[in-house]
């Protein structure tokens, strides 16, 4: 973890107040070491939390959408569900099929929740509060991030079931087409602020225009549009609602998690939930200022609180939409895909060119830089979502 800040504020400056005074007395070879390793247990100790306790909040939002309570058996209002959980995938038997690969059925899980695991390493929680600073830290997240798609097809590979085979190569399929306009949603956050390093993206988005408007990207028509594209992918890259398709009960069985029993079968849905956390994470650092404060009155509340604050928010965004959508049909995600993000981040490129190259602007010129950055954005996101929607018409149902 990188040197302390030197903000004065006691709060800003508490995580490392806390780790100099647990290594103070360690000679300087071992420090650097134990560092790392109080780095490494930090971020397990609080997403792991942060997994469990959404497992609950999950469960309790759900329930509230539909008219029921959700969990509150066990605890106080349901609040040790997830402790009750994690003894039952413990406890629960592990069944490997007798024809089954046993080395990767067990790897298939492991490995797809440490790749996920090291998408944290280079997300800046706070001001200089980040694990490994890396001049290409956007690249090494998106390099690790898509590791795991090697382990979905293990898990279906290893399993020796037809049926797991052929919904991991499903899997892979929306994998890779939701890939693409991830990264190409990216591009212009990249290129607007000069680097690849996490922590200097969040520090381009700061200031404000006229004292209360933040420079973040997600306030311009091309940093707006490459949100909802970058957004949408998420959702399909961590497998949730309504690009659940995967593990979708009405299709192939339990798709690549069929042959899969007890923590094994836990790992994944924790695999799951890490990926949603740090590609939230992401989202907030490429296009919500990471730390930055909304407004100038408020910095001087924690950096780490305003991260904190803005991945909840997003965070419950992705189970409000699980309640809200219904499932798409294979050929209508992949049609998606292809047909509407991929082109849309493809010209939402040039409207990030468009508005880096007009940055002198000022005036009657500005509106007009505006005003042709609005249109770049939206035009296509109409003409791209009537191609999409055309000789699509209302369905027709026939009873017998």
């Amino acid at each position: 973890m990188s040197a302390g800040p030197t903000d004065a504020h006691l709060l800003e400056r508490a995580p490392f107040l806390l780790r100099d005074w647990l290594t103070h007395a360690l000679p300087e070879p071992l420090r650097w070491f134990a560092n790392t390793l109080i780095a490494i247990a930090a971020i397990l100790a609080i997403f792991g939390t942060l997994f469990a306790l959404l497992t609950l909040v999950e469960r309790k939002v759900l329930g509230r959408v539909q008219n029921r309570p959700g969990p509150n058996r066990t605890g106080w209002f349901g609040i040790l569900q997830p402790v009750a959980d994690g003894i039952k995938m413990l406890t629960k038997e592990d069944i490997v099929p007798r024809a089954a690969d046993p080395l990767l059925h067990f790897l298939a899980p492991v490995a797809l929740l440490g790749f996920s695991v090291l998408t944290f390493a280079v997300i800046p929680y706070g001001r200089d509060l980040v694990a490994v600073r890396l001049d290409a830290g956007v690249l090494y997240f998106f390099a690790a991030g898509s590791a795991t798609e090697l382990s979905i097809f293990m898990a279906g590979w290893s399993s020796n079931n037809k049926y797991a085979l052929v919904a991991a190569m499903r899997a892979l399929a929306q994998l890779i087409s939701y890939e693409l306009p991830l990264l190409l949603s990216a591009v212009p956050v990249v290129l607007a602020a000069g680097t690849l390093s996490a922590p200097d993206i969040v520090e381009s988005q700061g200031g404000f225009t006229w004292g209360f408007v933040p420079h973040w990207h997600v306030f311009t028509p091309w940093g707006a549009a490459a949100f909802l594209v970058f957004f949408i992918s998420a959702l399909s890259e961590s497998n949730r609602s309504p690009f659940d398709l995967p593990e979708a009960e009405s299709e192939l069985i339990a798709g690549h998690l069929t042959e899969y029993s007890g923590f094994k079968y836990a790992l994944f849905f924790m695999a799951e939930y890490f990926g949603m956390c740090s590609l939230c994470g992401m989202a907030v650092t490429l296009f919500l200022g990471g730390w930055q404060a909304p407004l100038a009155a408020l910095e001087f509340i924690p950096s780490y609180a305003w991260f904190a604050l803005k991945l909840c928010a997003l965070l419950l965004v992705f189970i409000w939409i699980r309640a809200t959508l219904p499932r798409l049909r294979m050929d209508q995600l992949t049609r998606f895909a292809w047909k509407f993000l991929v082109p849309l981040a493809l010209v939402n490129l040039a409207a990030s060119a468009f508005w880096s190259l007009s940055f002198g602007w000022a005036g009657p010129m500005q509106a007009l830089r505006w005003a042709i950055g609005i249109a770049l954005a939206v035009g296509p996101f109409v003409l791209l979502g009537r191609r999409l929607g055309a000789g699509i018409g209302p369905r027709t149902y026939r009873y017998a």
